[in-house]
């Protein structure tokens, strides 16, 4: 996680001495300590002038590599440490020119993706300015340079091979799938039915690979409709694909009304199949236009369609902008709530937690099984079915089974993560830039707020697949869908960032976490009842006091070290003691069930 205030933590990290001859022929020191990962190496180094937006000019000295920025503050008083990932940054702009006057009025100002911006000021002479940006542009943007992203170079190894975590088979036979209802359909194992689909998808058992051809002919990019998940009990089903290809004149597909039909059928108690279209009703209208639009009551007659009303990702991201606006650098104190709520951030996530929880309670409540689309299925039907699931099933409340959560509804159906985020591109001003799986992020803290021990994980590991997504260091989020990771060998070729977080779980795990196996969860969505993540957005003022780690969560963490410590001790003692004894325990634990604890 890049931090302003602490040094890269990784136990995988290699920290290296970078070593440079001065003029006077001596090797000095000029570093102490750069850290860096196996495969990363080093650029170039330069003293720059990183104008602090808290604590003013900080004279220092600034590594790049070819995977982060790493500046280290040369002055006595200051201990600043800046070390960001290349990845994390969107823009990089040349301020003032040759004839600039005026104090660090000449350098770089570098516009990042996790709600902060750096500025560094440099001599005017001798074009010093010029090496940095280039270097920068170059490693910061690989894409527009022929390079590799880093994910690529990285030689990081961990015991754990997070490649492993999500079998689409296993989860399936998890969910008691297939089943006399539903088959799996090996129709899409080279990506020729929809490119941006995974190899296997589960669809109704009395469906043949035929009609699915047909019914993919009437779904925006091909996206049919697809089980997501089942209930155990009553066997509705969470249903995701695009919108149909309705148009103007109001087409219809026979296939696909049979299709859905089919899809109602999978449980023969429901009498009708529930529609959640995610969009304000004006733009699935709007859409038409262009083609696209929604299930008519005419043509789907054992349907009931509900609209979400969650905007689409250009609203999302201009929203996202104003937060930025309000935190940083400086917090809008002043008028704090109205400007907030100015941002519409909050009212955002309202609504998508919102429509999931609607999911959630048709299947819960076995009404009927729910069929969930956006415009193309891969944005905001992402965020609905899985935080539906995670409300409805325990499992992927733990830290696994959320990691198999985001790698199934998120990486294999095909959220566009490098068009979202923009992974080594340099066009920052790309219209399909979005923070839709921040948001998604944003909704599971929400919940996590209001269920505090309902969840494995802790804030930490949702901020680390944050910074991760960005970041480029691990190939999990690289790539638009799966076939694109398939063509470029992803898997062999990279690190999984779950390989890292799995191998040293403890430090992602809530203390206060307690396993429930079949509870449903239903958030509060009232605007009373959420918050701002100021772990998240404001984590870079240092005028704002973190709860990083929770201080209750800490003196839990040091309750249960200091029994571990006892109990080890107690162990000691009756070894040493067991020599003494002519009949000896056969073992130290069997004295243990006298030793009660409140822990």
């Amino acid at each position: 996680m890049a931090s302003a205030s602490t040094k890269y933590n990784s136990h995988s990290l290699e920290i290296e001495s970078i070593k440079r001859t001065s003029r006077d022929g001596l090797n000095r020191d000029l570093s102490e300590t750069v850290p860096r990962l196996p495969g990363e190496t080093l650029i170039t180094d330069k003293e720059v002038i990183y104008i602090c937006p808290f604590n003013g000019p900080i004279k220092g000295r600034v590594y790049i590599t070819n995977y982060r920025l790493y500046l280290r503050s040369l002055e006595t008083d200051s201990a600043l440490i800046l070390d960001v990932p290349l990845g994390v940054i969107s823009r990089i702009e040349k301020m003032g020119g040759a004839t600039s006057r005026g104090e660090n009025s000449y350098g770089l100002d570098i516009t990042c993706k996790d709600m902060r911006n750096l500025r560094f000021a440099l001599k005017q002479e001798g074009h010093s300015r010029r090496d940095m940006f280039e270097t920068l542009t170059r490693y910061a943007f690989p894409l527009a340079h022929n390079l590799p992203l880093f994910a690529f170079l990285n030689e990081e190894k961990f015991n754990v091979d997070g490649w492993t975590v999500y079998n689409p088979v296993e989860e399936y036979q998890r969910q008691g799938l297939p089943n006399h209802n539903w088959r799996i359909t090996f129709i899409n194992k080279c990506y020729e039915l929809c490119d941006t689909y995974p190899a296997l998808l589960m669809v109704p058992y009395r469906t043949s690979d035929e009609d699915l051809k047909r019914v993919a002919a009437f779904r925006s990019r091909s996206r049919i409709p697809v089980l997501s998940w089942i209930h155990p009990e009553n066997k509705t089903a969470i249903v995701r694909c695009s919108q149909p290809l309705v148009g103007m004149s109001g087409k219809r597909n026979k296939d696909d009304e049979k299709y859905l039909d089919a899809i109602r059928e999978t449980n023969k108690q429901n009498s009708k199949l529930t529609i959640y279209d995610a969009r304000p009703s004006v733009n699935a209208v709007a859409n038409k236009a262009t083609g696209g639009g929604y299930e008519s009551d005419d043509a789907y007659h054992n349907a009931e369609l509900s609209f979400l009303d969650i905007h689409n990702i250009h609203v999302m991201r201009e929203s996202l902008k104003k937060v930025k606006d309000i935190v940083y650098p400086n917090v809008e104190e002043s008028h704090w709530l109205s400007s907030l709520e100015s941002t519409h951030w909050l009212e955002h996530i309202k609504l998508v937690l919102t429509g999931a929880i609607q999911v959630a309670d048709k299947v819960s409540s076995g009404k009927s099984s729910v069929l969930v689309h956006c415009s193309d299925g891969w944005d905001r039907t992402a965020q609905l079915t899985s935080l539906a699931m995670l409300m409805l099933d325990s499992f992927y409340r733990s830290i696994e089974g959320f990691e198999i959560l985001v790698q199934k509804e998120w990486i294999s159906f095909g959220h566009k993560f490098a068009s979202r985020i923009g992974h080594g591109d340099k066009n920052h001003a790309d219209a399909d830039r979005s923070p839709i799986f921040l948001q998604f992020v944003d909704c599971v803290w929400q919940m996590s707020k209001q269920f505090p021990t309902a969840f494995e994980f802790n804030e930490r590991f949702l901020i680390t697949i944050l910074d991760h997504l960005y970041s480029c260091r691990f190939g999990t989020f690289l790539f638009n869908c799966e076939s694109a990771r398939e063509r470029q060998n992803v898997p062999e070729r990279t690190v999984s960032l779950w390989s890292m977080i799995n191998s040293n779980k403890e430090k992602f795990k809530n203390p206060f976490y307690t396993k429930e196996i079949n509870r449903v969860l239903y958030p509060v969505a009232s605007m009373r009842h959420l918050e701002l993540w100021v772990n998240y957005y404001i984590r870079w003022n240092p005028r704002i006091k973190q709860q990083q780690p929770n201080p209750v969560e800490q003196r839990y963490m040091e309750l249960l070290a200091l029994r571990d410590d006892y109990i080890k001790r107690l162990e000691e003692l009756q070894l040493a003691n067991s020599a003494k004894l002519s009949d000896p325990p056969t073992s130290p634990s069997q004295m243990m069930p006298h030793v009660q604890t409140h822990f």
